[in-house]
């Protein structure tokens, strides 16, 4: 049998292994041994523990839990009740204010969380309400709060891209830049959407809606203005180059622990060991999907599976952009199924050196990439985001809140287009405070 031949197999089967509802790390670890097993022998077995744990090997990777436990930290007090809060004085008498309220409130918390499901609970519990009880679409209300939630993986600091560099060895400081500019853009596009449907469905009214003292409006600076200075601080050692990602992530969580005892009076070890519990659950997910990913990846290796699709691409000699149609498409689908982590961890390393050999930036595509796995949470079957939002807003039916994220998703891709045409989205400011080529 080919190696394209036992790709297809393999390909084929963890699709049907994953479609039984089996946790990905399982799923994609008894894949990659039962081939193992098939091609070469029960004796490759002994290799597996140690393959496992190599991909656990990167000390990077110590970032991802600290991450974790920060946003969890985060998510857990009233910040995003008190982000929310302020922006919506500061923006309640402008037209469809408060739907731009709750994107920007969402794009901030995705930086302070980064995460896209904590930032749909926390500010989907208060804008969510507050926009259907003043008269907007439910459509917009549920779709503009899951599609602002995916946000969380793209503007830094990200969870997902700090896979991707370690799966693929590029500078988690330089993808963290690289994601700033698309985050902002979209975040924008959200907006403007957001306005276009509340001026169309008439929820721009504000002459009911109160006026707050400057006192008011400045009343909530002093229990956010913490949280995004704290963001404001990682991110510069990050690109100072004075910390690495590992320690900027351990000094961020323990201040976002001290933050929030001080802030907000979280320091009874019940609340402490909660938020441990469920950052800790997250990061072992995490940590086991790269383990069994670093397993599948070396099973598709051993048996001459990347090598020969690589080799087959590139004997294709298709136009380039015909290429990254392509990837994209794969990238979409498998966004639908899988978790962000899962599709980069297992994808990452087979399509960068295609992508490089035909001229592209590897940040440049690690945008690409995420963007593409944003619309994944926001999309059937899996749509994580889109059950999130049903929790809050148990009402609206998925297929209410699927159709007001639609848009958004349609601006996504109008995001990729746009980072395609002008790639100095993406490029720009990585190489303004970095060093083209660093």
């Amino acid at each position: 049998m080919s190696p394209l031949s036992i790709g297809i197999l393999i390909g084929v089967t963890t699709i049907l292994v994953l479609a039984t509802g089996i946790p990905v790390a399982f799923g994609l670890a008894i894949v990659a041994m039962g081939f193992l097993v098939i091609f070469d022998g029960f004796f490759s077995l002994g290799f597996v523990g140690e393959l496992f744990f190599s991909g656990l090997a990167d000390f990077t990777l110590v970032s991802i839990p600290m991450f974790i436990a920060m946003g969890a930290a985060v998510a857990s007090s009233p910040a995003g009740g008190d982000l929310y809060g302020a922006l919506d004085r500061w923006l309640n008498r402008v037209p469809a204010g408060l739907a731009i309220s709750n994107i920007a409130a969402c794009a901030v918390f995705a930086a302070l969380s980064g995460s896209s499901p904590a930032t749909c609970a926390a500010i989907g519990k208060m804008g969510i309400p507050e926009m259907r009880k003043r008269g907007y679409p439910d459509g917009l209300a549920t779709g503009s709060i899951a599609a602002g939630g995916t946000l969380g993986i793209l503007i830094p600091p990200s969870v997902t891209m700090i896979v991707y560099g370690i799966s693929t060895g590029t500078s988690i400081g330089r993808l963290f830049i690289a994601g700033v500019l698309p985050g902002l853009m979209l975040t924008l596009m959200f907006i403007a959407w957001s306005m276009v449907y509340a001026t169309r469905s008439g929820s721009l009214m504000t002459r009911d809606r109160r006026i707050f003292s400057l006192r008011e409006k400045l009343e909530l600076a002093p229990r956010v203005l913490p949280f995004l200075l704290l963001v404001a601080g990682i991110l510069f050692v990050l690109y100072g180059g004075v910390a690495t990602p590992s320690e900027a992530a351990g000094v961020g969580a323990m201040m976002c622990f001290i933050l929030i005892a001080v802030i907000y009076r979280v320091w009874q070890p019940r609340r402490i060991w909660k938020i441990l519990k469920s950052s800790t659950r997250e990061s072992v997910m995490i940590m086991m999907i790269i383990g069994a990913a670093a397993l599948f990846s070396y099973t598709l290796s051993s048996l001459f599976v990347t090598q020969s699709i690589a080799e087959w691409i590139a004997a294709l000699e298709v136009n380039r952009w015909v290429l990254l149609g392509a990837i994209n498409i794969f990238l979409l689908v498998a966004g639908f199924f899988l978790p962000p982590v899962a599709v980069i961890v297992m994808t990452a390393p087979i399509l960068l050196p295609l992508i490089t050999q035909v001229g592209f930036d590897p940040y440049w595509f690690a945008v690409v990439l995420t963007i593409n796995m944003e619309i994944g949470l926001i999309t059937p079957p899996v749509g994580l985001n889109l059950y999130v939002i049903n929790g809050i807003a148990p009402d609206v039916g998925l297929p209410k809140i699927l159709a007001g994220a639609l848009p958004f998703v349609l601006l996504m891709v109008v995001g990729i287009l746009l980072l395609c045409v002008f790639p100095q989205i993406a490029t720009w400011l990585p190489d303004l405070l970095m060093g083209a080529g660093n």
